[in-house]
């Protein structure tokens, strides 16, 4: 995690704020700055299991809860929010009448975000509930201020939407990568799927699922394990494999911290996005980690942008790669675990 972010520090511009309250951080939170803000409590909730983590590591671990939804019981102990907008606006939503249902009506709200983020969105977002004022505007982010007067109702059914695809029924919610379609990479990279595979496979970033739903269809009794840091995603994934009566484990992992045993193959759309701001370090993660957790034999498979710096990092961690396919956007990658881990160099992809 960055030291700090930008909106960060629009928040310590104000932190003298803080002293004397209960404050509850939630949102996109990015950074170290709950183990650092001087407050009767801090709390954090968050929807990114990576960014729990590191938090946990810096502050009592009980004071941070990772999920789908806040809790009352750990809302309620709150007089003040601070929430970090996502570059996503139907997350802010769903994450904002959340939170807001939850807190005790005359408390502070504080909404900062960048301004290419659509922060400024807040504002009609919360007229009813909450009517927001900006206070601050720098580094780029603004600052908005107010107090809960009227709780919305907040009912997650219905924020659930989906779409059909073969036959499929992908169900996804706010926040969730490609929640309105099956997107360009994810659909080159199902076309290279042209002969059977068999065995067991971990989809990486799974999003909505609808990687191992496909390929679940096309080649019946794969062993399937999908795993995300994002709990969104993690909860539209299963409701994609419920919604069309497929099986496959679905666990919380940060890359591969979750994942059980060993795999034929290991399949990514990676993202290399953090909140706003280009990361690769996922990316990066996955690929030097799995040859640890492949069979011998068992292969690497990935869409990127072409324009991303993989193909060296494949080749010193395997030897080689093979492009399988290829737009002007996008390349699909293949890699294969060819030696025990410790006996050698790795051979040749296939």
């Amino acid at each position: 995690m960055p030291v700090l972010t930008p909106a960060s520090e629009v928040i310590l511009r104000h932190e003298d704020d803080f002293l004397n309250k209960r404050v509850l951080f939630a949102g996109d939170v990015q950074d170290l700055l709950p183990a650092e803000l001087e407050a009767e409590n801090v709390l954090v909730h968050t929807a990114w299991y990576h960014h729990c983590l590191a938090l946990q590591g810096k502050m009592p671990a009980e004071n941070v809860r990772y999920g789908l939804l806040a809790q009352a019981d750990f809302v309620r102990q709150c007089d003040t929010l601070i929430y970090f907008w996502p570059k996503n606006k139907p997350e802010a939503q769903f994450q904002l009448f959340n939170v807001l249902s939850l807190l005790p009506l005359g408390a502070d709200v504080f909404v900062v975000g960048e301004n290419r983020s659509g922060v400024r969105s807040a504002e009609p977002m919360l007229a009813e509930y909450c009517p927001l004022t900006k206070i601050d505007s720098a580094r780029r982010c603004g600052l908005y201020h107010g107090s809960l007067q009227n709780a919305p109702h907040f009912d997650l059914d219905s924020f659930w939407s989906g779409y059909q695809l073969d036959g499929l029924t992908i169900k996804t919610l706010p926040g969730v990568f490609s929640r309105d379609g099956l997107d360009t990479g994810s659909q080159l990279l199902l076309s290279t799927f042209e002969k059977p595979v068999s065995g067991a496979i971990a989809d990486i970033g799974c999003g909505t699922g609808v990687l191992a739903a496909v390929l679940a269809t096309r080649f019946p009794g794969l062993d399937l394990t999908l795993g995300d840091v994002h709990a969104p995603a993690l909860a539209a994934s299963q409701a994609t494999l419920d919604s069309n009566h497929l099986t496959g484990n679905v666990v919380v992992s940060d890359v591969y911290s979750g994942l059980p045993g060993r795999f034929d193959m290991i399949l990514s759309n990676p993202p290399f996005h953090d909140g706003m701001h280009t990361n690769l370090q996922a990316a990066e993660n996955l690929i030097r980690g799995a040859q640890a957790h492949l069979r011998i034999g068992g292969q690497l498979r990935i869409v990127a942008n072409a324009f991303l710096p993989y193909p060296a990092l494949l080749d010193a961690v395997f030897g080689n790669h093979t492009v399988l396919a290829q737009t002007g956007r996008f390349k699909v990658y293949q890699a294969i675990h060819t030696v025990s881990r410790g006996k050698g160099k790795s051979g040749k992809g296939v």
